[in-house]
């Protein structure tokens, strides 16, 4: 309070002016080509409209009567506007009235001392408001399979999992249905990521992007591709070594991910351990990228799998339920060591069955620290893994180059991982 003038109910109003202006200004702009008269409203408008939220948020308080008598009053002014716009204009379009509730609202947020939250809502309808034909661009290049995808997704993501129980089940308790449905979201949440950023990157933009896209799937099966490319030299050979070590980054980016969603205890130590294979392969992308001396006519595309297919996050789900109960079990018979032997042998051709697996043993069963060296061996037998499987298929000649830098990446973790293990003792 400064001279009777309550400063946090001031900001609070001066705070719901200001976001109505924001969207002001972008409606302004939107309807710039909308004669005066046709318009449902411009800058001045929202701004107002954004002042009487505030007004009415601060009113809320102290004067419930007054503050609804304001806030109803704003809103039958905006049902009329609506309604005349459809009139003159013909057309039944509800984005401004919409936005104008949507401003009265956030403008009462701001004045009941919800501050954040009523500009999280301003930014984030500015922000979609500006982006209307990109969004309309996207939509009309969505397909019906592509369509349908995005429900299912929505179904298993928002609907399924949150009912499910979070406790264990099944032999050792190993089965806990929540977050074995949770690995079923984020393997489906990556591939559609993947096939999303390659449709929108398009292959014009180059194989490294869509490489790199396709690793959020598979990075095995990224490299198996591009090996099979240089093989039959389709293509710029720097190009597609460029996404085999691109696809490597985004493979540990993405166990990352994964271990701070399903096993956080052990990130801060795998993240040190994964760090110099990470700068490893990423500057290996950037030298094979700029070795070539036109990167973008290489128009090559990686084939990704259905925008959303369950099968494969179902397989590995059951193959997570088996190593589960198998994992406790070794735990319980040999403790540590057994358990880094079951996770290295099912982690050399999948990672995340090794990570998911981590995640579902009880809590304290292993170290932070012995926990991330655990981890980081499956990462390095699956590097390797890759190495060999570019060899094989497009041979030391067309291969080696791509080869050389996930050997060097599986050299840095394990040069890291062998002093942490002896300190481990």
């Amino acid at each position: 309070m400064l001279s009777g003038i309550n400063l946090d109910h001031l900001a609070g109003t001066g705070l719901g002016l200001a976001l109505g202006m924001l969207i002001g200004i972008e409606r302004g702009w939107s309807l710039r080509e909308v004669s005066p008269g046709a318009r449902f409203a411009g800058i001045r408008t929202f701004a107002l409209i954004g002042l009487a939220g505030g007004l009415g948020g601060v009113l809320y308080q102290h004067a419930k009567g007054p503050a609804v008598t304001l806030l109803a009053g704003v809103v039958g002014l905006v049902v009329i506007g609506y309604h005349r716009v459809v009139q003159s204009r013909g057309l039944p379009s509800g984005t401004s009235a919409i936005v104008a509730l949507l401003t009265l609202s956030a403008g009462f947020l701001a004045g009941s001392g919800e501050r954040l939250l009523a500009t999280a809502i301003a930014v984030v309808m500015v922000l979609v408001l500006s982006m209307r034909n990109q969004l309309h661009g996207w939509v009309s290049r969505l397909s019906e399979a592509e369509l349908h995808s995005i429900a299912r997704f929505a179904l298993i993501a928002t609907v399924i999992l949150p009912l499910l129980p979070d406790r264990g089940y099944g032999p050792y308790e190993a089965w806990n249905p929540r977050q074995l449905w949770l690995l079923v979201v984020l393997v489906s949440g990556f591939s559609f990521a993947g096939y999303f950023a390659s449709r929108m990157l398009g292959p014009g933009r180059g194989v490294v992007a869509t490489a790199a896209a396709g690793a959020m799937v598979s990075s095995t099966a990224v490299t198996a591709a591009m090996a099979t490319r240089m093989k039959q030299g389709d293509g710029a050979p720097a190009i597609a070594a460029a996404a085999i070590a691109a696809a490597s980054v985004v493979m540990m980016l993405r166990v990352l991910v994964l271990v701070g969603a399903l096993a956080p205890f052990a990130l801060a130590s795998l993240a040190l351990l994964l760090a110099p294979g990470i700068l490893i392969s990423a500057a290996a992308t950037a030298w094979f990228w700029r070795s070539q001396p036109s990167p973008d006519q290489d128009s090559g595309d990686v084939e990704l799998r259905n925008p959303f297919d369950l099968g494969p996050a179902l397989v590995l789900t059951l193959l997570v339920m088996v190593l589960a109960v198998i994992a406790r079990w070794v735990l319980a018979e040999y403790g540590d060591q057994g358990l880094a032997v079951v996770l290295a042998i099912s982690g050399t051709v999948d990672v995340d069955s090794a990570i998911i697996t981590m995640g579902n043993l009880p809590p304290g069963s292993l170290a932070p620290a012995t926990a991330g060296i655990v981890l980081s061996i499956p990462v390095v037998l699956n590097t390797l893994f890759k190495a060999s499987i570019g060899l094989s298929l497009g041979g030391w000649k067309h291969a080696g180059q791509a080869a050389l830098p996930l050997l060097a990446t599986a050299l840095a973790i394990m040069a890291v991982c062998v002093p942490a293990i002896l300190q481990a003792g």
